[in-house]
């Protein structure tokens, strides 16, 4: 290996001798180009890498919905955005600082979202005659002055790659490959990160192929370093550490904090895991990554279809597993009919639904929050089921964690609602320490004398679980509706009414078992609350900070539990003048609201694929308070 192939890893700590440095509280930055392009690999090296300096973050992954979108088109292009800062962030921000587009068709999709004066890099290789047109360009626009509002920066990125690697012999393709590494370098250079983390992850990742690991060394040493000697960048910038509390982290997604969630549950409740799944976007990574945990007494199962799947994860939830199903809005469909089962015979099941655009195929990797009525009222007859929602990636651990002891200690299944955003969105995360976590506690009935499989505990009304098999214990269970006493087939007008009175007091009664509503403000009320639950949480957090610092009278409030909701809820909402609901729906939270409690609560709904942005959420704020 020659001194040409192998420059001297960059150190972000010296000056730059002809550079102007700035400190700089945040960034945001877009990486965008064609979906071959590596961008989401790109973005997601920055993001970690940027974990590891301390920087609190958010990113927002965007995905193209066809699989295989013409090369250059718009349809095809793919998106990482990411907010870094020294301070705590609550969103991938509003509009980015810096946009990376790769090709026109990139250019053409985010540009508009570029913040005026925004620095602007563009891979000058890409925009030939053939790509501006098919990005549905008239002119270039490289030539024509629209891009005069922004600081544009044009590289040959496409060249400079190839005569970085061309002593390599990689084929044309492989080299064309490298260009998202060489890219990252260069970025890294720009927010003075370090290179280490991204040149160990090559060498693990290409271990297998030394010659394809050694392009992309060269290819990301290469952008850093043409960052430092041209001219096209006048100053370089460093965000500081945020102040994050003491304890060990990790950048986690939503669905990986999905399936650990439920991994940890079933060791604190000593109940083997069982995953019974589909393939679904934006669901599938959940299944993916649980995979991996055979060691630990994991059993995932990939289905032939959603009522297989479902139908295999009853069938482990009655032979006395933590059994939990996983899909998206399409998925949850073809599942209702046995969701209803798993009611009917007062089985612990657990079912994450990551919503995703609708109706039907609808939009499979845009963000949405419409499944809540589908969660709530989804299925035929009196069929209460438990729903609770995680507020950012982090919390799809929590709240999957919080799932499981409830479906355990009612015998009843429980839907945890995630969607896209939160899904492939990722934070750091502190990993708990598995002594802080509260126990699960499980109890499998053994006792045989008087056993009747609909046997009740008194305060939480759930029924015996005793593991089929038990010698003593043996009993069948069905869709049929059953005898309040022995559990037996029942048509009895009477008995039928007094059950379906039971499952939903039973689901009435986890009310008394999770945590009172907080307010983020004015806790003893005001002119205005914004309530939002879900995804929704980042933005209307940081929207509500932003107007309290102005001096606005507005709080904020996050839930959590939909069903049932915190026993406090109407009481909190009575405090304050007006209510105001941001949902990325037509209203359902809200409908569901002023039909729980007759209050008047005002929605802002936004159905347009992308979560909400902070200005939205202000703006709104501004009105109703008059300002």
């Amino acid at each position: 290996m020659t001194q040409a192939h192998n420059p001297p890893v960059a150190d972000p700590s010296h000056k730059h001798s002809s550079k102007h440095r700035t400190d700089v509280e945040s960034a945001v930055i877009r990486f965008s180009g064609d979906s071959g392009d590596g961008m989401q690999l790109t973005g997601t090296q920055f993001s970690n890498t940027s974990a590891t300096l301390g920087n609190d973050l958010a990113t927002f992954p965007d995905f193209p919905a066809e699989i295989r979108a013409p090369a250059g088109t718009t349809f095809g292009v793919s998106g990482f955005q990411v907010n870094l800062a020294a301070r705590d962030v609550y969103t991938p921000g509003d509009e980015p600082d810096v946009l990376v587009a790769m090709n026109p068709a990139a250019l053409k999709v985010n540009l508009p979202d570029l913040k005026m004066g925004g620095l602007l890099i563009i891979n000058r290789d890409a925009f030939t005659k053939a790509n501006i047109e098919r990005a549905g360009y008239d002119h270039n626009p490289l030539e024509d002055g629209s891009l005069a509002r922004y600081r544009l920066v044009t590289v040959d990125v496409t060249t400079q790659v190839e005569t970085a690697l061309r002593d390599l012999g990689l084929s044309f393709k492989e080299v064309a490959r490298a260009k998202n590494f060489w890219t990252l370098g260069l970025i890294y250079y720009l927010y003075s990160r370090p290179l280490e983390p991204t040149l160990r992850y090559i060498e693990s990742k290409f271990s297998a192929k030394p010659v394809i690991a050694e392009g992309n060394r060269i290819a990301l040493k290469a952008g850093y370093l043409y960052g430092e000697n041209a001219e096209i960048i006048e100053e370089v910038y460093q965000i500081g550490p945020a102040k994050l509390a003491p304890g060990l982290y990790r950048t986690i997604n939503g669905n990986q904090a999905a399936a650990w969630g439920a991994l940890v549950a079933a060791k604190k409740s000593g109940v083997p895991l069982f995953y019974g799944s589909y393939p679904i976007t934006p669901a599938s990574d959940i299944l993916h990554e649980l995979s991996h945990f055979k060691s630990f007494g994991v059993s995932t199962f990939q289905a032939e279809d959603e009522i297989a799947a479902i139908g295999a994860t009853i069938g482990a939830a009655f032979a006395g597993q933590l059994a939990i199903t996983g899909s998206s809005g399409p998925g949850i469909a073809l599942k209702s009919e046995a969701i209803g089962l798993a009611v009917g015979v007062e089985l612990p099941l657990v079912i994450i639904n990551v919503q995703r655009g609708g109706p039907s195929t609808g939009l499979p990797t845009k963000t949405e929050q419409a499944d809540l009525y589908q969660a709530l009222f989804g299925r035929n007859g009196e069929c209460p089921v438990a729903v609770i929602a995680a507020a950012t990636p982090s919390d799809c651990f929590q709240m999957t964690f919080e799932a499981c002891r409830i479906a355990l200690k009612y015998m009843t299944p429980i839907f945890v609602l995630t969607d896209g955003y939160l899904a492939n969105g990722s934070e750091p995360w502190m990993i708990p320490k598995l002594e802080s976590l509260p126990a699960i506690p499980t109890k499998f009935w053994t006792e045989k004398n008087g056993f009747q499989p609909f046997m009740r505990d008194p305060k939480t009304l759930a029924r015996v679980w005793a593991v089929p098999g038990t010698p003593g214990l043996e009993h069948r269970i069905g869709g049929l509706e059953k005898d309040f006493n022995s559990g037996h087939i029942s048509y009895d007008p009477e008995n039928h009414e007094r059950m379906i009175h039971v499952r939903q007091d039973k689901i009435d009664n986890i009310a008394q078992d999770i945590p009172d509503l907080d307010v983020f403000g004015a806790e003893k009320g005001g002119k205005l609350l914004v309530l939002s639950w879900g995804s929704t949480f980042g933005s209307v957090r940081q929207a509500v900070q932003t107007a309290r610092a102005q001096g606005l009278d507005v709080s904020h409030a996050q839930l959590r539990y939909l069903n049932p909701l915190p026993k406090n809820t109407e009481e909190v909402l009575r405090r304050f003048d007006k209510v105001l609901v941001p949902e990325l729906n037509l209203g359902q939270l809200a409908f569901y609201l002023r039909g729980k409690f007759l209050l008047p609560v005002i929605g802002l709904n936004k159905i347009q694929g992308k979560p909400f942005r902070v200005d939205e959420i202000l703006d709104r704020i501004n009105q109703l308070l008059g300002k």
